[in-house]
């Protein structure tokens, strides 16, 4: 690719997402900050990974963060992605979502606008960005109530 420059100039951003299950057949959903893209939607909670952290180093970062709790990258097992293409200057999306099954401390809202355990039949009834309504999907075929 003469003049890509991909290093700096990427054409994905690769986000990491959890699947976290309270072992009783509800998930976690993380409501979005008002202030940002998709404010105010339900999405597994997650984030960015950052220029050389590995994706499992990236998803202990960014729950920490968001839901004050400890997780063993050693415990989590790959689910699913989904993806969505460039669109104008702005880089596509691929979303890695996870399986958290174990966690240490309890969840809380650190950022964005609250948290609530879900079935999949909840979940499909939240308002979501679109890669959320795609995971949630193939959440529920593979780990059916």
């Amino acid at each position: 690719m003469a003049g890509c420059d991909v290093k700096n100039n990427p054409t994905y951003l690769l986000v990491v997402a959890g699947a976290i299950s309270d072992g009783a057949g509800r998930w976690l959903m993380h409501r979005r900050p008002l202030a940002k893209a998709h404010g105010g939607l339900w999405e597994f909670p997650g984030g960015k990974v950052e220029v050389f952290e590995k994706p499992t180093e990236a998803l202990v970062r960014e729950l920490y963060e968001e839901l004050d709790i400890e997780i063993d990258p050693a415990a989590v097992e790959p689910v699913s992605f989904a993806q969505h293409d460039a669109v104008d200057d702005e880089p596509g999306i691929v979303i890695l979502l996870y399986r958290v099954g174990e966690f240490a401390g309890t969840p809380r809202a650190v950022e964005g606008e609250g948290i609530g355990w879900f079935t999949v039949a909840e979940i499909d009834g939240l308002e979501r960005p679109p890669l959320d309504v795609e995971l949630a999907a193939k959440l529920g075929r593979l780990f059916p109530e």
